[in-house]
């Protein structure tokens, strides 16, 4: 299934320039609506559509709101956030403050737009083997960023409960496709066999069994999500999007070795102690987002994979 083609309308997008904020304004754009991107940093390559540079965890609500009113803003989509490379404190900025002055800005606008917040599976925590989880499952984070995601959907779930905003929480999967971060387990994968292509070299990747078990989403699939939920009414206020299956975080390495055709070997490194397949499980249900959005899983995951080596390569070139 396809996401919804809604009428054009006015997005904005808050973390525009990442991951998967660029290729949703990217889609967005395509499709004939009118995108302001919104991020602390002006990015090096422009994205699509209009840009202004806001800091979101320091902008105060009615500021926002007063931005969001000017743009006549339909849609805001939270595709903001930050884990790597910050500290305890900006994490919660990123994650926690910038949510709750997100929502007090959306329901304090004369024509409240409808809110996407983009929150994630490590908001769960771990399940025992071939267990699903629901969305209507007790959360139980383990990484302090599921405590700090789940913090701000909860935020969300409160505000559209209380009747002050229309909302709804995309609780994704792992996302993999184009543009993965370098800081990721696939973008340093991704880095080191493009290294050892330029070089003519065998790629030298240490790696841990990687028995952990996840549920890995496609990127394009993802951002069909966030555009159907734009477009379409939720009666529910967390939706998960990801495949409904658990795959081995080490298929993924092999699919990009395989993609890449860059010779490799592998030296195999202990796993750390307590780890293992029974103690790393997620695996969604994704029901809801079908009944809800009209939405389902249509990539595979060597698709996925294939992506992020030719964005890989694509970078290396330019």
């Amino acid at each position: 299934m396809s996401a919804p083609h809604a009428a054009p309308a006015r997005v904005a997008v808050l973390g525009g320039t990442g991951f998967i904020g660029r290729v949703l304004v990217g889609r967005l754009v395509e499709q004939g609506h009118e995108v302001l991107s919104l991020a602390r940093t002006e990015p090096a390559v422009p994205v699509p559509g209009r840009f202004a540079r806001v800091d979101l965890s320091s902008t105060a609500p009615a500021e926002l709101a007063a931005l969001l009113d000017r743009e006549r803003i339909d849609a805001v989509v939270n595709a903001a956030g930050g884990m790597w490379g910050l500290n305890d404190e900006q994490m919660y900025e990123a994650n926690v403050v910038l949510v709750d002055r997100l929502v007090e800005a959306v329901g304090a606008m004369a024509s409240p737009a409808r809110l996407i917040h983009l929150g994630t599976v490590h908001e769960y925590g771990m399940a025992p083997i071939g267990v699903s989880q629901h969305e209507d499952d007790s959360p139980a984070p383990v990484m302090e960023y599921g405590k700090l995601k789940l913090a701000a959907s909860e935020s969300v779930v409160r505000a559209v409960a209380a009747g002050r905003v229309d909302a709804v929480v995309l609780r994704l999967g792992n996302v993999v496709g184009a543009g993965q971060p370098g800081h990721s387990l696939l973008g340093v994968m991704a880095g080191k066999l493009d290294a050892a292509r330029l070089d003519g070299s065998t790629a030298q990747l240490s790696l841990a069994p990687l028995t952990a078990q996840r549920d890995f989403v496609d990127l394009t699939d993802t951002v069909d999500a966030v555009l159907a939920a734009i477009a379409t009414r939720t009666t529910v206020a967390v939706i998960n999007i990801g495949t409904g299956s658990a795959s081995a975080a080490r298929l993924l390495v092999e699919l990009l070795i395989e993609e890449s055709g860059v010779p490799t070997e592998i030296t195999e490194v202990p796993a750390p102690e307590g780890s293992g397949p029974e103690t790393e499980w997620q695996q969604l249900d994704v029901t809801l987002a079908a009944e809800q959005l009209g939405w389902a899983p249509r990539r595979t995951l060597r698709e996925a994979v294939a992506d992020l080596w030719r964005a890989q390569l694509g970078s290396s070139a330019g």
